[in-house]
């Protein structure tokens, strides 16, 4: 492999001069943050995000509410159909 191979991988279109620097350290930087810092910054993210929450309105809720109630005796039924089947094969197969 050439010794341009590599710049050519990686798009590059010459030789840029590389600078082997330190990086500083930033105050944005969360790696150089303090315990505490760190805590303020997610306990104001958190508030953030908990102020773009939108919140149902009372009819919207009790419509969720019956939705999810429907659903769940939906399921429970599907189950105990399914159970009751299963049960009736298991003593038709093994006997009872």
């Amino acid at each position: 492999m050439s010794e341009s191979a590599p710049a050519a991988a990686s798009g590059a279109g010459g030789s840029a001069p590389r600078t082997d620097r330190p990086r500083t350290a930033r105050s944005d930087d969360p790696g150089r943050r303090t315990f505490f810092a760190r805590v303020a910054l997610f306990v104001r993210q958190v508030i953030a995000e908990l102020k773009k929450v939108v919140r149902p309105t009372r009819s919207e809720l009790v419509t969720y509410t019956g939705v999810v109630l429907v659903f769940v005796v939906i399921v429970m039924a599907f189950v105990t159909v399914v159970d009751f089947g299963i049960g009736k094969l298991t003593f038709l197969i093994f006997g009872g």
